[in-house]
Order: C-alpha cells, then structure tokens, then sequence
C-alpha cells in the first residue's frame, strides 16, 4: 500500500459514531447547505417503503437532516413507485426526466437524471434493496461533507455478509473491483467498498462528472472524482452491516464486466475490447451461448445539459 493511502487510512476514514446528530445539525445551520437523498429503485417493493419509512421518521422528522428525500423509478414493473409514495417519498420516474434524451437501462442513467430533479447542495444515494436499514447509511456518510469543507465525496463501509456467511458478499468487488484499483489506481486501495451504492457528494462536484449509464457507474464515479479533486478529497465512513437481496451469478458476471469496460475505458480510450459478454446456459440440448451487450454509454457531466444550466440559472 502506498504511504499516501496508509496516511489517507488515518485522516479520511472514521465511524458513524464519530459525529454527534446536534454536531451535524449544527455544521448544516452554520453552512446554511441542504441535503437530497436519492433511492434508485427497479422493482424494490419489498423493501424501498421501509428505507424511506426510516429516513423521514428518523432524519426528517425527528431531525431536521434530510430536506429533500426522492425515489427515482426507473421503470418497475411491480409496486415500487406506489410503496415510496405512501412511505412519504417524492416519487420521479426515470422516463418524466429530461424526456428529450431517451433513457438507458441502469442504475448509472437514474443516478445522472436525479441531479436534473433534486436540489441540496449535498447528494446522498442510497440502494433501494437494503434490509435492517439504519439511519446511519445517511448521517454517516453526509456528515463529514457538512462538518468538513475539505471533504467532497464520501462512500460509506460496511460488512457484507452472504446468507449466514460473514464477510462473503461483495462478489464482484473482491475478484474485479479490487484488484483494478490496486493495480491502476493504487491512490484508491484504502477503499473498503468502492462499489458501495451508499455514498454522498457535493452537488459541485458530481455536475462535473460522466456518469457511465449501467453497473460501472460506482467505479467510474469514484476514478473520475479522484482525477478532479485528490485523494484527500475523499472519504470512508463506517455504518455497520448491509444487508440486501444477492444476484445469482451469471447476473455478477454481466457487473463485472460492465465495471471492466468501465475501468478500460478510463485507462486507454482508444483501443477497447468488443463490448459483448458471453455467457452460458444449459437447456434440454446442452450448454447455449448467450450474448450479452456491456454497457458502454456514459452520460456527460450534468453542468454540460443545457436544461439543468437554466434549472440552476434561475
């Protein structure tokens, strides 16, 4: 590890615990910034009303910390938008956003076209799957963004247990995510879970960046946010244990290699891999390939559309 990040590991990395809510209250009054937070969703009924249940009884009600919490639909089938809405959240659909550019599937686009429909000075995303969810997930990782002028984007950390195993979730982080930071961005190897979907930044600094539009959307963020403002920009945060439905395997593989593609394209934009994954399933006649497009699209930094300029303008 480098001695940079060693010394990172101690400047930048603390626990939930570490700020008191009446500190962080107090740093936002005295700041005067506000705080969105944003819940991509895609067919979450079962577990998105209970995530906003907690953020607006423990962090809108009982405290004034969250100002704006929304759930950006991106085109479920089941009752999400329903379940978020009677949970107390502002329920946007992907599709109402910026109409003129057709949307692409993935979490990265419904993460791109919430910063045309929200307003804090702070963004806060937080993953709609997210069981035995704990207020923590928000004030832990917006808190050192409202006490601490020098922070500006903050990924929270936590254990991954799969099933009853301890510690084996984060599939994909360990056998891709890792060792692609380590071996072309060893500035970010202090990272404990960089392709957590919990993480918070300034407003200023996400309108500056490319969103790519599927699952490399974290890796991306991440690369690009250490390009534009440093390694002490950046930050880690402790919330405990998180707890959310896994994918089957096949489904790890097309992540996987979306997150490649994702960091290929940060390394060298000329040559690139074929953008396809092939995959295999057994039917009744044997083992059937099949052929799966990575996503390779990635939005332009916000600040570039020209709806959001006049948004902001006025």
């Amino acid at each position: 590890m480098l001695d940079e990040v060693e010394r990172w590991l101690g400047i930048r990395t603390w626990s939930a615990a570490d700020r008191t809510p009446n500190q962080i209250l107090a740093a936002k009054a005295r700041r005067g910034s506000s705080v969105s937070v944003v819940l991509p969703a895609l067919n979450e009924e079962q577990t998105v009303g209970d995530i906003v249940t907690v953020i607006r009884h423990e962090l809108m009600e009982r405290i004034p910390l969250v100002d704006e919490l929304v759930v950006i639909d991106s085109a479920s089938s089941d009752r999400t938008a329903e379940v978020a809405e009677a949970a107390g959240a502002r329920v946007v659909h992907r599709d109402a956003v910026l109409p003129r550019i057709p949307a692409a599937a993935g979490k990265g686009e419904v993460l791109w076209r919430s910063l045309m429909v929200t307003s804090g000075d702070i963004v806060c995303f937080i993953d709609s799957d997210l069981r035995d969810f704990s207020a923590d997930f928000v004030s832990g990782i917006v808190g050192p963004l409202l006490t601490d002028p020098e922070v500006q984007f903050v990924k929270a950390m936590y254990d991954r247990p799969l099933g009853d195993a301890p510690g084996q979730g984060g599939r994909v982080t360990e056998l891709v995510a890792r060792p692609l930071l380590n071996l072309h961005w060893p500035q970010l190897a202090g990272f404990v879970q960089p392709l957590g979907g919990e993480y918070a930044a300034r407003r200023s600094l996400l309108e500056q960046l490319p969103f790519p539009v599927g699952y490399g959307v974290e890796l991306g963020l991440l690369v690009d946010a250490l390009n534009r403002v440093g390694l002490d920009a950046l930050a880690q945060v402790d919330v405990g244990t998180r707890k959310h439905r896994h994918q089957d395997g096949q489904a790890l593989g097309r992540m996987a290699a979306a997150i490649y593609r994702t960091a290929q394209m940060r390394l060298a934009r000329g040559h690139l891999v074929r953008p396809v994954l092939t995959q295999f399933e057994r039917f009744e006649n044997g083992f059937v390939p099949v052929v799966h497009a990575v996503d390779t699209e990635e939005r332009p930094p916000m600040s570039e559309i020209g709806e959001y300029a006049a948004r902001r303008a006025a």
